[in-house]
């Protein structure tokens, strides 16, 4: 009996393959997590913790803040090679801090063509960009269940989030035109 790959040509090399258009780069999604997504969550446990510790919105929105760190962490798992041990502060305001931190230090680290790069088909392998990504997508959804329980407790945060987004080179003048 004949081998049936060895009669069909050569197989698909890693390296000849080119990038997953769907899959943005690591790099991108380190900028979007440390830029705006980080603006984003900052500004809604601010809001958060304005309201006092027994009040039933911020439990509720504790639990949110809990499972985005959850998801940042999957995030950093995702995206890092080495698995050490970790320990993040215990307090929930130190923590999603440290969290990110080490999800933007870990999407740094990792290998943009090495993860925007599919694996062939012949070794069975799933690319790592696909997991990164969903995890990515995950914190972002996180990140908006987030903004909307801040928003229950202050309904002006999305003023607070849309400032400085528009830059004035030339501001309006103060004196009337007319």
């Amino acid at each position: 009996m004949t081998d049936t790959l060895a009669t069909e040509g050569p197989t698909e090399q890693w390296h000849s393959n080119e990038r997953m258009r769907h899959i943005p780069r690591v790099h991108w999604m380190a900028e979007k997590l440390d830029g705006d997504l980080r603006t984003r969550i900052e500004r809604a446990c601010a809001a958060i913790e304005s309201v006092t510790p027994d009040d039933p919105r911020r439990l509720a929105a504790e639990e949110i803040v809990r499972s985005l760190c959850k998801a940042i962490e999957l995030l950093a798992d995702v995206a890092k090679h080495t698995r050490g041990q970790l320990h993040p502060p215990n307090e929930l305001s130190r923590h999603i801090g440290w969290s990110i931190q080490h999800a933007v230090a870990s999407l740094r680290s990792a290998d943009d063509d090495a993860i925007g790069r599919r694996f062939p088909f012949h070794t069975g392998e799933r690319s790592k960009g696909e997991p990164l990504y969903g995890a990515f997508l995950s914190v972002v959804d996180a990140t908006r269940r987030l903004v909307d329980a801040a928003r229950f407790i202050d309904p002006n945060i999305d003023a607070a989030l849309l400032e400085g987004l528009v830059r004035l080179e030339t501001p309006m003048r103060t004196e009337p035109m007319a």
